[in-house]
Parts: C-alpha cells; sequence; structure tokens
C-alpha cells in the first residue's frame, strides 16, 4: 500500500465552513402545511414528497416548519434531512444540519457521505472532504456497515486513488465486509476502471455470487486490454454459470467470437441492410446539417431507428452536432443512451464528439465523465475538454489536465496551447503561468502559428505587460483579432493614446473593424474625455452599419455621457431599436454624472413604461441620485423598489442606500440598514462612519470603527476620511492625531491632502487657529484651497482676524475669484466691528467682479419643494409665514434666547441688526414647516451655505419650545436639533 486514508494529500486548502454564513431558513408563502400540529410521519412525508421531485423550495420550507415545531427533532427525521438536501442539489445545506446535530449515529455519518460521493463527480474538493470526514468516523465510531462504503468506495472511484481504493479494500476485509456481494463488486468495478485486471479478476473469483453485470464488467475489461485468449475462457465460464445474458452480454460475447469488421457482416447480413444503405442516408444528413435543416435531420436519423437501419460512428457524429447546433442538452443525452447501448461510446471519434458536445452545452462535468471513461484518447480528446473546462471558467481545471496531458506523453499543438492560454490569462497572478506556457510553446514550435501568438498577445495584455506584448505584436501578422487584444491592453493600462493610434493605423491600412473594436476605441474616447475622435468613431460605426449593434451603441452612449454632452447622449439612445438595462442605466448614470439627477428620475420612469426591469445597478445609481438631490421620498421610493425586486441583499445596493438615507439626512434609517447588510464589505463601513461624523455622532461613528478592526475588516484612507472627519465635527482633536499617526504606523497608508484637512479642520473647529495654520505650512503637500477656506471660516467664528486676513491672501493667490474668501473676510471684520475693513474687502470683491453666491433654503412639504432666501416675499403664503417667523422669534426670546447681532454684516442699529436676523432663509423655511406640517412632526431643512451662529442658537430654542426635532443640512454638516440641543456640539 502506497499510504493510508490518515494521510490522503489534499492539493486545495479547505475553506472555512461556509454554512455556518448562509441566511437563516425562512418559511415562505409557497408553504405547503396548513397547520401547526404535524407528526414526525407526516414531515418525513413531506421530505419524501421532496427528495423525489427534487423540489429544493419544498424540502427548506418543511426544514422550517421542523425547527419550528419540533423542540427537539427524531433523529431519523434530521438524518432525512439530510438526505434531502444531497439529493436536491444543496450540498452546502446538508454539511449544516449535519454539523448541527448534537448527537450522530451512523445513519447520520452514511448520510452526509453519501451527500458528498453524489457530489464528487469531476470536483476534487468534494472528494478529499469525503475522505476527510469518513477518517473522522473511522475515529469516533466502531461499527460501520456496507451502507458506510458504499459511498466510500464511490469517492474513490471518482478520486482517481488507486492506492485509497486499495486501503478501503483493506479495511473491509479488517471488519468482515470483503465476501459481501455490494462491497466486492463496487471493487471489483473500481478495480477494472483503474486498469487492474489481475486484481478485479482475482476478487471476482472469490465472490460467492456474481450477476451478469459483473460478468459484463470482467468480459469489456478484458476485451479493452486485448486479452483474446482470457476473454474466451471467460465467456466459457460465463456459459456455465447458467445465467441469461442481456443485450450487453451479447454484444460481448459477439466481439469475443470475431473482430469488429466480421460482426458487421455478418450483423448487416442478419437483418438484410447493406453498408452503403447507412453511407447514404449519413449523406443525406450530412447535407441536412450543412443546410441547417435540423428537423428534417433528427426525422431522418429516427426513421433509421424505427427501420433498425444500424447507425456507425458518422451517424452519431452527425446527430451530436446537431444537438449543438439546437442547443439540444436532452437530444445530445439521448443520442448518448444509445450510443452506449449500442456500445458506440467505446469509438474514439464517438466519445470525442460527445465530449465536445457537453462542453459547448455548459455541461463539462458530464464531459469530464465520458473523458475519464475512454479507453483510448487522442490529442483531440485533450483538447477538446481542456477547451471546454477553460470556456466555462474553469482555468485551473483546464491548466491541471494541461499538465496531465504533458504527463501522459502527448505534444500539445496550437489549439491546446491557444486554450491553455485563454485559462491562464483569467486567473489572478498568471503572469508567471502565461511565461511557462510561452516557454512551452517555443519548444514545441507552436508560438510562430498566429492563433497562439495572439492568445499570448492577450495574455500579456491582461496581465498589463504591455511591452512583451508589443514584441509579439511586431512579429505577428497584423490582424484584427491581435489588434483587438492590443487595443484592450493599452486601454486597461490607461494608455488610451496608444489605443486611439493603433486604431488609425488599422484605418489607414484599409484593415476592417468589429464591434469589439469600436467598443474599446469607444471606451477609451470616454476615458480621455475625446468628444471630438468619439463622433468620428460613431459616424465609422454607422458608416460600417455597427450603429445597430447593442454593444457598439452602449459604447457611443457611455463616450457621450463621459465627454458630457448630454444631448448627443440623448440622440444616441434614441437610436437604439430595443435598448436593454445596461443602456437604460448608462443613461440614468449619465444624467447623474452631468448634474442631471431630477432627469435621472424621468429617464428611469420611461424605463419601467416600456417593461424594463432595473438590475442591482441602476438601483445603486438611483440611490445616488436621491443622495444629490437629497431628496429623502424619492430615496424610500427606490428603497421600496429594491425590496420588490429582491436586490435589497446586494452588498452594493445596500451600501448606496445607507449612503442615500445619510446623506438625506436619516441617520437612523441609515443604520438600520446598515445593520441588515448580512456580508458588509469596506464600502458599506465607509459610508456608515461618514454617515454618522456628517451628523453630528462622533463617539458613535469612533465607536463604529473600533467594532469594525474587532471583526478584522482592514480600514482604508476612506475610512480613515471618517474617522477623522468625525473627529473634526465633534471637537475630538487629541483622538484626530491618534489616528494620523496610527494610518501610517499601524496600517501604512500615508495620510494624504484629505486627512491633513480634516485634521486642520478639527484644530479651527476647537478654537486651535493659529495651530492649525502651521500645520499647513508644514505639510509635505501643497495646501488646497479648501482647507483655507475652512481654516478662515474658523478665524470668522475665533474672531482671529489677524490670522485670517492672512489665510485669506493664500487663499485668494489660488483662487481669486472665489467669492466665499471674500465674504468670509469681510463677516470677520463686521463681527469684530471694524467696518472700513469690511468695506474695502467688499470694494476689493466688486473690482474683481465676483459676485456672491446667494445664500438660500429649502424645505419639501408633501412631496412639493418650497425654496426660501433671506427676506424672502415671493411665496403665496408669506405674509402667514412672516407672521409665524415673528411669532416664533417672540416665543425662543421668552425662553432666553438673545439674538446674536454680530452676524448681521452692516453698521446699523441693533434693533435693525435683529430685524435682519429675523428673515434669514433657514428660518423662513422652518417657520413655514411649523405651518405645514402636523405636531411632533420632524423638520427637514436644507441650506446651501454654512448656517450663522444667530440661526443656529435659535434653532435650538425652537426645538425646545415647539418640542420639534428640526435636522437642518448646510454646507459643511447636518445639524439634528432635539430638545434644545444640536448634535454638532457647537462645533461646526
Amino acid at each position: 500500500m502506497q499510504a493510508t486514508l490518515k494521510s490522503i494529500p489534499f492539493s486545495f486548502q479547505r475553506s472555512p465552513k461556509l454554512y455556518y454564513l448562509l441566511p437563516p431558513l425562512r418559511l415562505t408563502s409557497a408553504s405547503p402545511f396548513c397547520s401547526s400540529s404535524s407528526s414526525s410521519s407526516q414531515w418525513f412525508s413531506f421530505l419524501r414528497d421532496a427528495i423525489s421531485t427534487s423540489d429544493l423550495k419544498l424540502g427548506k420550507c418543511t426544514h422550517a416548519r421542523i425547527l419550528t415545531f419540533e423542540e427537539n427533532p427524531e433523529r431519523f427525521l434530521v438524518n432525512n434531512l439530510i438526505s434531502m438536501y444531497s439529493k436536491c442539489g444543496s450540498l452546502t445545506y446538508a454539511r449544516r444540519v449535519f454539523e448541527e446535530m448534537p448527537e450522530r449515529d451512523l445513519v447520520s455519518w452514511n448520510s452526509i457521505l453519501a451527500a458528498y460521493a453524489q457530489s464528487s463527480e469531476g470536483v476534487i474538493e468534494n472528494v478529499e472532504e469525503g475522505f476527510h470526514l469518513f477518517r473522522i468516523l473511522r475515529q469516533d465510531v466502531v461499527f460501520t456497515s456496507r451502507m458506510t462504503l458504499a459511498p466510500v468506495l464511490k469517492l474513490c472511484l471518482h478520486s482517481g486513488y488507486v492506492w485509497a481504493s486499495e486501503e478501503v479494500h483493506g479495511y473491509a476485509c479488517k471488519i468482515g465486509l470483503d465476501s459481501d456481494e455490494f462491497v466486492s463488486g463496487a471493487l471489483v468495478n473500481i478495480y477494472l476502471k483503474f486498469g487492474k485486471v489481475k486484481e478485479g479478476r482475482d476478487l471476482f473469483e472469490e465472490m460467492s455470487y456474481r450477476d451478469v453485470v459483473l460478468w459484463n464488467l470482467m468480459l469489456k475489461a478484458y476485451l479493452d486490454m486485448g486479452l483474446k485468449e482470457e476473454s474466451v475462457d471467460l465467456s466459457s465460464a460465463f456459459r456455465r454459470s447458467g445465467l441469461h445474458p442481456n443485450e450487453i452480454t451479447l454484444r460481448l460475447l459477439d466481439r469475443v467470437t470475431g473482430d469488429d469488421s466480421e460482426r458487421g457482416e455478418m450483423k448487416s447480413s442478419a437483418n438484410g441492410h447493406d453498408a452503403s444503405k447507412i453511407r447514404s442516408k449519413n449523406q443525406i444528413l450530412t447535407k441536412y446539417l450543412k443546410g441547417s435543416q435540423y428537423s428534417a435531420l433528427l426525422q431522418c436519423f429516427v426513421d433509421m431507428v424505427e427501420s433498425n437501419l444500424e447507425c456507425d460512428d458518422v451517424t452519431f457524429i452527425l446527430v451530436l452536432a446537431s444537438a449543438v447546433k439546437l442547443d439540444s442538452l436532452a437530444l445530445g443525452q439521448q443520442v448518448h443512451c444509445m450510443a452506449l447501448k449500442l456500445g458506440f461510446d467505446l469509438k474514439l471519434t464517438v466519445a470525442n464528439s460527445l465530449i465536445n458536445m457537453y462542453c459547448k452545452l455548459r455541461k463539462v462535468d458530464f464531459a469530464r465523465t465520458v473523458f475519464n471513461s475512454m479507453n483510448e484518447r487522442d490529442l483531440i480528446s485533450w483538447n477538446s475538454v481542456i477547451s471546454g473546462f477553460a470556456q466555462s471558467g474553469l482555468e485551473v481545471e483546464a491548466v491541471r489536465l494541461f499538465m496531465q496531458l504533458l504527463r501522459c506523453g502527448f505534444t500539445p499543438d496550437h489549439y491546446t496551447m491557444t486554450s491553455v492560454l485563454k485559462a491562464t490569462s483569467s486567473l489572478s497572478e498568471s503572469l508567471s503561468l502565461n511565461k511557462q506556457v510561452h516557454v512551452h510553446a517555443i519548444k514545441t514550435n507552436n508560438v510562430s502559428d498566429s492563433f497562439v501568438s495572439t492568445a499570448l498577445i492577450d495574455a500579456y495584455c491582461r496581465n498589463r505587460c504591455m511591452k512583451e506584448a508589443e514584441v509579439l505584436f511586431e512579429r505577428n501578422s497584423f490582424d484584427l483579432v491581435a489588434c483587438n487584444a492590443m487595443m484592450s491592453g493599452y486601454t486597461q493600462s490607461n494608455d488610451g493614446h496608444k489605443t486611439l493610434k493603433l486604431f488609425a493605423l488599422m484605418h489607414h491600412q484599409g484593415e476592417r473593424s468589429d464591434d469589439f473594436t469600436l467598443a474599446t476605441v469607444l471606451k477609451t474616447c470616454g476615458s480621455l474625455f475625446e468628444v471630438n475622435q468619439g463622433k468620428q468613431v460613431h459616424a465609422y460605426a454607422v458608416k460600417s452599419g455597427y450603429d445597430l449593434d447593442l454593444w457598439v451603441s452602449s459604447g457611443v452612449l457611455d463616450m457621450y455621457v463621459k465627454c458630457g454632452d448630454m444631448r448627443a447622449a440623448q440622440l444616441a439612445f434614441n437610436c437604439i431599436p430595443v435598448p436593454d438595462d445596461v443602456a437604460w442605466t448608462t443613461m440614468i448614470s449619465g444624467c447623474i454624472e452631468n448634474g442631471e439627477e431630477e432627469r435621472a428620475f424621468h429617464v428611469y420612469s420611461q424605463m419601467r413604461l416600456m417593461g424594463v426591469m432595473p438590475d442591482e445597478f441602476t438601483i445603486a445609481t438611483l440611490a445616488k441620485a436621491s443622495s444629490c438631490l437629497t431628496g429623502l421620498e424619492q430615496g424610500r421610493q427606490i428603497h421600496a423598489n429594491a425590496l420588490k425586486l429582491n436586490c435589497t441583499g446586494d452588498t452594493f445596493v445596500g451600501t448606496s442606500l445607507v449612503d442615500m438615507y445619510a446623506k438625506c439626512g436619516s441617520i437612523d434609517d441609515a443604520y438600520t440598514l446598515f445593520k441588515r447588510i448580512e456580508m458588509r464589505k469596506i464600502a458599506a463601513w465607509n459610508a456608515m462612519l461618514v454617515g454618522l461624523a456628517q451628523h453630528g455622532e462622533g463617539e458613535e461613528a469612533l465607536q463604529l470603527f473600533e467594532q469594525m478592526k474587532s471583526l478584522g475588516i482592514r480600514p482604508d484612507k476612506v475610512t480613515f476620511i471618517g474617522v477623522l472627519s468625525a473627529c473634526s465635527h465633534s471637537g475630538l482633536v487629541s483622538e484626530a492625531y491618534k489616528h494620523i499617526e496610527a494610518m501610517h504606523k499601524d496600517y501604512g497608508i500615508k495620510p494624504e491632502l484629505e486627512h491633513y484637512s480634516c485634521l486642520a479642520d478639527a484644530l479651527g473647529r476647537a478654537g486651535l487657529v493659529r495651530e492649525a495654520e502651521k500645520l499647513i505650512e508644514s505639510m509635505s503637500l501643497e495646501a488646497s484651497a479648501s482647507m483655507y477656506r475652512a481654516l478662515l471660516a474658523a478665524c470668522r467664528v475665533q474672531g482671529d482676524t489677524e490670522t485670517g486676513k492672512r489665510v485669506a491672501t493664500k487663499l485668494l493667490e489660488l483662487e481669486p475669484l472665489d467669492s466665499s474668501a471674500y465674504v468670509l473676510l469681510s463677516n470677520m471684520y463686521a463681527a469684530a466691528s471694524k467696518w472700513s475693513e469690511m468695506k474695502l474687502a467688499r470694494t476689493m470683491m466688486k473690482g474683481q467682479k465676483v459676485k456672491k453666491d446667494p445664500g438660500f433654503s429649502w424645505i419639501e412639504v408633501k412631496n412639493k419643494i418650497h425654496l426660501f432666501v433671506v427676506d424672502d416675499r415671493s411665496n403665496p403664503q408669506s405674509e402667514l409665514i412672516h407672521k409665524k417667523v415673528k411669532d416664533v422669534i417672540r416665543d425662543i426670546k421668552q425662553e432666553g434666547h438673545v439674538p446674536e447681532t454680530d452676524f448681521t454684516l452692516v453698521d446699523v442699529e441693533e434693533e435693525e441688526k435683529e430685524r435682519a436676523l429675523h428673515h434669514h432663509s433657514e428660518k423662513l423655511a422652518v417657520a413655514f414647516g411649523l405651518m405645514s406640517t402636523p405636531p411632533s412632526t420632524l423638520i427637514r431643512v436644507i441650506k446651501n451655505l454654512r448656517v450663522c451662529g444667530d440661526c443656529h442658537n435659535a434653532m435650538k430654542y425652537i426645538s425646545k419650545v415647539y418640542d420639534r426635532e428640526i435636522v437642518l443640512r448646510d454646507a459643511n454638516r447636518f445639524h439634528r436639533f432635539k430638545d434644545g440641543k444640536c448634535s454638532c456640539g457647537d462645533f461646526w
């Protein structure tokens, strides 16, 4: 024996037990149960129905009910659950039930082993896990039965390990099951399949009872090995056994008495058919196949079968080819069964056609079964199965088969190399493999083949090794496929200008483009914002007739969207005959990217009217539009659509909705949704962190950050922007310094400008404006205008006119036409009652012809937006609104509010200053909200500029006096006023 089962090598590391991460089973409305009281026999009946119909949904419903109404389900029920999940094709759920069993008996172990055996064909991980479970069983359970060895023997057969079968044979002898006809029969089959004919014959001779199937296996094995004399002896022994031969036995005995040609002549003579008739029929089948007359071909084949005209290997090859053309797995399987019955599956050409058929019909497991059962293989067999695995996304298996081909002594040809390169180029970190295959192509003189060289170019381009690809491209004949691979590589490597140059060269040399070429070039034009060149490519697509191709037309649309030409994008969209969900989503995304969020919702409405269902990306894009518009109600409608489409479980959609609720001022909804996301990626954590920071929930944001780290999720640079922003908005200066230091020290993330901006902002809000100024001056990075703008705002709050003047000078050097710099400077002087300096700042602003952005606020009431500017009289209810403002000011003054007249920018009397403050846009919006909404309703107001100190203070009093919660979003953050307090803690 070469090894023991205890030391079976694993070629893969077993993954974590993902069955623990599965969502809990839930009872659906399709439940077949009508009462809460059911007996074990009734549960068993439902499980039996689920198994017989392969109805996984019914099985899950039954499981859910058992868990609901059976506190301690009987063990036989749990064992049947394992069996049900296995036979319904859900190995993961079967394993989870097994793992959760408090006690297991032999039936439990047999059930889970049977589950792995059933799912082990062509899946080496399941084979190895099944062996692993058997080793545990041998350690825990003394007694095993034939029902235990049955799945283990099946695992041995699927594993290809001869020594494993020998070990199980030894174990069967040890426990006295070697004489069991079921076990010994299975072992005979395994030995014969592995080519161990002598061992199989020895075991066969020892058996007390041998049925016809075992005799057939032995006869077939001897005949396939070319052991003529042994075959004659065995056939004589069979005749003496007294067993009645079946059709397969007769066919095998016929092979013993004569060769294939003699047998063919005998059958032809007996049935009165001539070989020329078969050739004639095959010629007719070939004609039908070439003319795509598949119905006529099948009818001709049926007529041949019904008239008892024998088929040959050519007949089967032609009918299997028609199954591929018709994309009919059922037809292919019927032909396969017929080939098995007539023994044509042993023909090399038919077996190769079966492999090709199964691969092209996306059933590579079946193809692998045919391949494994072949007694003889040629290079076509290997190429077919390698190509099938590569095209089905099973790249690792394809590479393994290629290595096995080399070990078997075959010399690969250009088809082999092309398929292997397709597989290796799709693998992560595949550069080393690509180079090894490249070397092998050189050794076997395949590298000069145009298919192989093009595949090598594509492989290097996928790994962004453009220098190596260029060398091969220069040596290669200038063909379209190679050019497409190079252009795609240049685009992926962010070297789009070379893509456009190569396209121009193709055009100059008269090389015709295809849809892939045009789609790649259009993508490049969009990424480079080359709208003029994009229009030329669009014109070429129209001229060459590719403008109606959905892939090209979507590329044209995407190019115009990225270049910001929405008018051209709309025209391109209108020209698409039947836009799919990708085209609609591109149009919606383009509206958002170009600041037309309201139009995005209009496009979405048209999409639904046209009957096109949105996907996860569409929903996420619309959630972003709601965020930009701060349209909470629209966002909630998008959330409702996501629930109806059952896509809220998608992490991308969930993250977008969390971000939407946070940016629309509903942080509680955002946090509730965040907790429901099962597989949270870093983007979801970042969205929640930033949302909490913007809402002034600094402590909660930092607690969430600690929770994230405890779960082993590694933060990125965006995470730290959220953390530092939380520190800034909550005045946590020391914590901000600590996290800046931890970024580089603990996580190797170099602080960028955004991180320093948050730190400087935290210092400024805390009143440490000079320390913030020193930080900006000491940075190795060049300070941005936004950093100076934030510091200037802090100088205005702190009344530090000296530092503010220096900061304003630097800000105006960076952005001389920035209106906010002049406004902040004049506000700072006004607060300090330096009216002459304020007037000078205003004069400078007018001299530069800089216009101040007007301040305005808006509120949504009953799905209608109401906009207000300072001292606004445009609203139809303006008189009532101003009266309400007057009443509000009176009420909050009685509570203790004192107007902060420092926030008026003119040198007038105090009474006039107070009147000016009373009619700020945010006060008008809140007054309107108090008038128009029921008591206790939350009021949401949005302002385009930073809220002034007097309005901020007034809002605190209003929330207390009127017992209203007010959420005010300004240009910097959210303010949540409740019971006379603000969530910002007066740090804004």
